[in-house]
């Protein structure tokens, strides 16, 4: 038997991992710039600490919600499932991306407050380039593809692992560092650090973002076809609406 997940504890959640994934992501950016004033090791400090953060929270998270903590993997997800009834259902989104926006900004208020930082002191990192909005689509559409290749693959449980290793290659070969994601944009827009970015350079990032996603669904249709496998609608990892019911001692003894 298995127990229906309510939608405001799905929501909850994500806003709870989205909270935490920009804290790991602004966190580990001040303490880099912290501990060395060299630009390669900083980026390289963020960029693991952003990798081990992920993949935690998606292994932890993602039975109950998903583990989107992205809009733009939300959307996506609709996008994939609307023709089907699958999930997740606009009535998910509606509650998924305010909570997802939500977290973020006290995510990286918490990651200030951390390190002794304001709450709130709006970044003055200016990103406002051609070939950053370029490196934003790439990035959104590799994770997309990423995400829901995994899925009409059935290799939707490898996602902690190759989601967290995607982010942080990306955190490399492109020139934005890799936001790909919305909510963490908007997040970021909210801290004067090495995370930051300027609220002025934010929309044309959402922009790039929302492009690189649809670009993303659309190789999964050249590789994968457009008809969605079994469970193909699941986003990041399998969940549905349905929450594993406990094992009996016996069940879960380690074999």
């Amino acid at each position: 038997m298995s127990a229906p997940v309510p939608l405001l504890r799905r929501a909850a959640v994500e806003t709870l991992g989205t909270a935490a994934l920009v804290a790991v992501v602004v966190g580990s950016g001040i303490q880099a710039t912290e501990l060395t004033r060299d630009v390669g090791v900083q980026l390289l400090a963020n960029s693991l600490a952003t990798v081990f953060g992920l993949g935690v929270l998606i292994t932890l998270l993602g039975p109950v919600s998903g583990a989107h903590f992205n809009p733009a993997v939300t959307l996506a997800a609709w996008f994939t499932g609307r023709r089907t009834g699958g999930d997740p259902t606009l009535r998910d989104v509606a509650a998924y991306v305010p909570a997802q926006l939500a977290g973020a900004i006290v995510g990286a208020m918490l990651a200030d407050a951390v390190f002794g930082k304001p709450l709130v002191h709006f970044s003055t990192h200016d990103r406002w380039a051609g070939h950053l909005w370029l490196s934003e689509v790439v990035a959104t559409a590799g994770l997309v593809w990423l995400i829901f290749g995994l899925a009409r693959a059935s290799r939707a449980h490898l996602a902690p692992l190759l989601v967290a290793s995607y982010i942080g290659a990306a955190y490399w070969f492109t020139s934005s560092t890799s936001f790909a994601n919305p909510a963490v944009t908007i997040g970021r827009g909210f801290t004067d650090t090495f995370a930051g970015i300027a609220p002025a350079s934010v929309l044309p990032f959402l922009a790039a973002q929302l492009i690189g996603a649809a670009a993303g669904l659309c190789l999964v249709a050249v590789c994968f076809g457009r008809r969605a496998a079994v469970g193909g609608n699941e986003a990041v990892v399998p969940h549905g609406r349905q929450q594993p019911a406990a094992r009996s001692s016996e069940e879960s003894a380690p074999a």
